[in-house]
């Protein structure tokens, strides 16, 4: 896969997580629910399919990735242990706080991922250029 197909790729899953989150807007409780669940199971099976490349090329991948994978996996984790145990309180003032939060959280995993595809950007840039020099030489 080329890094402008990678891209492409990026850019229908961004597109295809905006059309999921309008659907959600309509969707009944249960439902929500259940694509909830269904979008953790994809993450994760994609989070193990990204730590599995990146254990492979070892030593290629730039040593910042050890940080932001450590880092992002104890956010996450945080985000879920206050996620699971908000689940337990009823009372509409707790539920209403439960939605600011979540909002929060998902503003701050929109930011990240924005964060991610100008590293992203800015990676197949080098890499273009790194290949030019190299051609050139």
């Amino acid at each position: 896969m080329t890094l402008s197909d990678d891209l492409s790729k990026l850019a229908a899953r961004a597109k295809d997580a905006e059309d999921r989150f309008d659907a959600a807007q309509q969707d009944a409780h249960a439902k929500l629910q259940q694509d909830v669940q269904s979008a953790r199971d994809s993450l994760q099976k994609n989070t193990d399919q990204l730590r599995e490349a990146a254990e492979a090329n070892r030593g290629k991948v730039a040593a910042w990735w050890s940080g932001v994978q450590k880092s992002w996996d104890d956010d996450i984790a945080s985000i879920r242990r206050d996620i699971e145990s908000k689940k337990q309180e009823h009372d509409l003032k707790s539920a209403q706080r439960k939605a600011d939060d979540a909002e929060e959280d998902a503003k701050f995993a929109i930011a990240y991922a924005y964060w991610a595809v100008e590293e992203a950007e800015y990676r197949v840039l080098d890499a273009a250029l790194a290949r030019k020099e190299a051609d050139s030489m």
